[in-house]
């Protein structure tokens, strides 16, 4: 069994959401059902990751109504994400989720791996970046193939904000006000 660190800077910040993406279900505010991964294990560990580069939210959620948040690392800042030890195969049957397919044969990681980067489609979170890498073990996240100037931005609902919000006390232990002004600077 291949382990791999998923990063999530978006709702999956949130463990209980993401345990929807593991283990299927509704996560609280969202407007669909999850059917999980085939191996619903619970990550091993969950770590606070901090990425270079800044979040942006564009496009219109099916799930929440409001823009996503993606990922660019050529934007300046840092970004707070929490990373989750999961399978190689649970991170393949999470891209595909994201993507509304049901999980599938898998994903090949080694193209990300090699090189860091690895666009596997044109759709919103079709592109794998490989961050980093925590007690040997690679950091991967997903993204869109462009960049936050590519694209017009949209205001994320309030119900995703939320969960962004659980996510980010939950796993930096911030306060109210910490959480706020972190996620105002991705608003302006």
């Amino acid at each position: 069994m291949d382990l791999v660190w998923y990063v999530s800077y978006g709702s999956n910040l949130c463990a209980a959401r993401f345990a929807c993406y593991l283990g299927g279900g509704r996560p609280l505010g969202a407007a669909r059902d999850y059917p999980g991964c085939a191996d619903p294990t619970p990550p091993r560990r969950a770590v606070p990751v901090w990425l270079p580069g800044g979040i942006y939210f564009a496009l219109r959620s099916r799930v929440w109504g409001g823009g996503m948040a993606f990922y660019d690392p050529a934007l300046p800042g840092r970004v707070a994400a929490r990373g989750y030890l999961i399978t190689a195969a649970q991170f393949a049957d999470v891209v595909d989720q994201e993507m509304h397919r049901a999980p599938g044969p898998g994903l090949d990681l080694a193209p990300v791996l090699r090189h860091g980067r690895d666009t596997i489609g044109p759709g919103r979170y079709e592109t794998l970046l490989r961050v980093g890498e925590c007690d040997g073990r690679p950091l991967l996240t997903f993204t869109a193939p462009w960049t936050a100037a590519d694209v017009e931005h949209t205001r994320p609902t309030v119900a995703y904000l939320d969960t962004l919000a659980t996510g980010l006390r939950e796993t930096y232990h911030w306060e109210p006000a910490q959480v706020d002004a972190y996620l105002a600077q991705f608003l302006r």
